[in-house]
């Protein structure tokens, strides 16, 4: 596994991380042991970065972690957002008490003393325009409950109108090969400024995986199912924002691109590899083998540039026109 600095930091974080959102079964049941297993599998693959959120099950996703942290004893760097969870709710739920509420509810899950790193979960753009809430955050890391603190972000506006913030280690977005957005809108000065980028989505919801077709089907407590088209929150969190008959059939084009040695799911994981703007990607997976398999792309050698130059031209003529939501 390779590494990459984390933005303008000298630490060091494996360059495919784990997202934890499907450990909270929001992308169908999962159960403890296999939870733990696919944890352990991560770490032995090399994985040491490690993103999740309070609101993930409800605080589900943090307490398989920290349990497993606990009895495994690895020493990762833990990633986690505030903001989303229902109680007290929004607007409550952005206030400093709150902020201080909902981070000292995340230690005890996790079962840490300090977060390396919280993260605004997609919090309104307004909020982020004025400022206040970063002042916040400031008085959290002084006072050691964090570390560092970055923005999870819908669109290239809200990415744009954060870095300025004084002490903004990171931003999370949506990057993958149906939203190339940020290469032309932020990636320079995000390198410029020494911010992360935590690439989240890069298999657009599975539809990149290869594995997806137009007849699939998906459990009812799967957001794939009930955020299909944004019913419960943006819907350019479930399959970057495409319809999901549409992403299929561009997904199915895209398999003749991949290299004789690669699947579909591998080029589009070292296609992002591939800039050196960003910090980590973080697939997720509720399989051990499949965290293996992702793992591994981080050894791969770099596409070619043809091959870049043919996706660019794919996403510009086949895909920007059907993405929905913020972007």
């Amino acid at each position: 596994m390779k590494t990459r600095t984390f933005g303008r930091e000298t630490v060091q974080i494996s360059e495919v991380g784990l997202g934890t959102w499907q450990l909270g079964s929001d992308w169908g049941a999962v159960d403890e042991k296999t939870a733990m297993e696919t944890l352990a599998a991560a770490v032995e693959s090399g994985v040491n970065f490690f993103d999740t959120a309070d609101v993930y099950g409800l605080g589900k996703s943090e307490r398989y972690l920290g349990k497993f942290l606990q009895e495994s004893g690895a020493n990762v760097f833990v990633a986690t957002k505030l903001g989303r969870f229902p109680e007290p709710g929004w607007p409550e739920n952005f206030t400093f008490e709150a902020f201080r509420n909902h981070t000292e509810a995340s230690l005890q899950r996790l079962g840490l003393e300090t977060l390396d790193l919280t993260q605004l979960h997609c919090i309104p753009s307004e909020l982020l325009a004025q400022g206040e809430i970063f002042d916040w955050l400031r008085t959290l890391r002084d006072e050691g409950l964090i570390q560092r603190f970055g923005v999870s972000v819908e669109s290239m506006d809200e990415a744009l109108s954060c870095l300025d913030q004084d002490g903004l280690s990171s931003l999370q977005i949506i990057f993958n090969v149906f939203r190339q957005k940020p290469i032309t809108t932020l990636f320079d000065m995000a390198k410029e400024k020494g911010v992360a980028l935590v690439i989240r989505l890069p298999l657009a919801s599975g539809l990149l995986s290869g594995k997806l077709t137009i007849h699939s089907e998906f459990d009812k407590s799967d957001h794939r199912n009930y955020n299909r088209n944004g019913e419960q929150f943006n819907v350019g969190e479930t399959f970057a924002g495409i319809q999901f008959e549409k992403g299929a059939g561009l997904a199915d084009e895209l398999k003749s691109m991949a290299p004789a040695n690669m699947t579909l799911a591998q080029m589009a994981l070292r296609w992002i590899l591939d800039f050196d703007a960003v910090s980590v990607v973080i697939p997720g997976s509720k399989k051990p083998e499949q965290v293996c398999v992702n793992a591994a792309v981080s050894d791969l050698a770099p596409l070619s540039l043809d091959l870049h130059k043919k996706l660019g031209e794919f996403y510009k003529k086949n895909v920007v026109e059907h993405i929905r939501g913020p972007y």
